[in-house]
């Protein structure tokens, strides 16, 4: 099999849209899967930073936040939801127009995702209400942040479905995970555009390259075994992504965009610089190039040392915590019919 390469993949869409067109050479994140870990994972809150370790590094880490992973696998009517407490969160289901939605939005409903979600983004302080949308998108599979609310598509979700491995790939990712992991990550990364809007947090880059970089960042707070799956499962979906792509034109590289390689390639580099043993295997096996490798720790400790100083100070530490201590992620091989 093939390394990928810039030719064989096109940008991802805003969020990630799944859309296959036809199959190319299947990549090598597509067989992504677990290992056995022995290194404490990245410190939780209440234990203290921890360090980036390649190329020398030894950077102080931000403390780690407790949100993350949108289990939206897992929610109610077009009715509009409140946690007691949680005066900055508005979650709305939107009664889907397509027929052939009306499983996800009543599996959604019965799982109380959104809810879920929103208990998950309590500890951040916002100056405005962030309301979360679930709704359908006339055919388009995707998400977004525009003017105070994230929208997620049920055809996002039903691609998500659609791609589900029929069962665990050779290295050990579980189906679930591969609609888990990517749909947390779409999240995650809708809510870091809302933060850089709310609260006004400066950008030295490309937006869409930062908004992968807090969501990876949260994922990796939420153990060992959370966080494995929910990186794992978002590289599979990005694989699997570039592995359905068209062959780039040269227009389609000025998407303000990554190509879904190089997303792929992003998100195992920060979490390999974050735990060189959770990780370690993506390296050994590789999937990803030992050259980049030696600079993940570096990679991982520069978006720890910007989260810290920049979206920190909007975090009630306590609540995260508390957030950080509860399990999100439950073994189930259930899925739509």
């Amino acid at each position: 099999m093939h390394r990928i390469s810039n030719e064989d993949v096109q940008p991802s869409q805003a969020g990630r849209g799944l859309k296959a067109i036809r199959s190319i050479e299947t990549p090598r994140f597509a067989r992504l899967g677990n290992a056995t870990a022995t290194c404490p994972m990245v410190a939780r809150a209440q234990h203290g930073p921890c360090t980036g370790r390649r190329r020398g590094a030894s950077k102080k880490t931000a403390l780690a936040l407790a949100v993350a992973g949108v289990v939206l696998v897992t929610a109610t009517a077009t009715t509009a939801f409140a946690v007691p407490n949680s005066n900055r969160f508005r979650v709305v289901y939107v009664l889907p127009k397509n027929p052939a939605h009306q499983q996800i939005y009543e599996r959604l409903k019965e799982d109380r995702a959104l809810e879920k979600l929103q208990k998950f983004l309590s500890p951040f302080r916002l100056p405005r209400t962030l309301t979360v949308s679930l709704k359908g998108c006339d055919g388009e599979a995707d998400a977004w942040y525009d003017k105070d609310e994230i929208t997620i598509c049920y055809e996002y979700i039903s691609e998500l479905w659609k791609n589900m491995p029929a069962k665990t790939t050779v290295l050990g990712i579980e189906p679930m995970d591969t609609v888990i992991g990517p749909l947390s990550d779409t999240a995650l990364h809708e809510f870091a555009h809302a933060l850089f809007d709310m609260l006004n947090v400066p950008v030295l880059g490309r937006e869409e390259d930062a908004a992968d970089q807090v969501a990876a960042y949260i994922d990796l707070h939420f153990g060992k075994a959370q966080a494995r799956r929910l990186i794992m499962g978002t590289a599979y979906a990005y694989g699997n992504e570039a592995e359905h792509a068209a062959p780039l034109t040269l227009k389609q590289f000025a998407d303000e965009h990554g190509t879904p390689a190089q997303r792929a390639y992003n998100e195992l580099c920060i979490a390999y610089g974050a735990d060189p043993k959770l990780f370690g295997d993506v390296v050994s096996q590789g999937y990803l190039p030992q050259k980049r490798a030696e600079g993940c720790g570096d990679e991982y400790a520069q978006i720890a040392e910007a989260f810290e100083k920049l979206i920190m100070p909007h975090i009630d530490r306590a609540q995260a915590r508390r957030v950080l201590d509860g399990t999100w992620l439950h073994k189930t091989t259930k899925r739509l019919p």
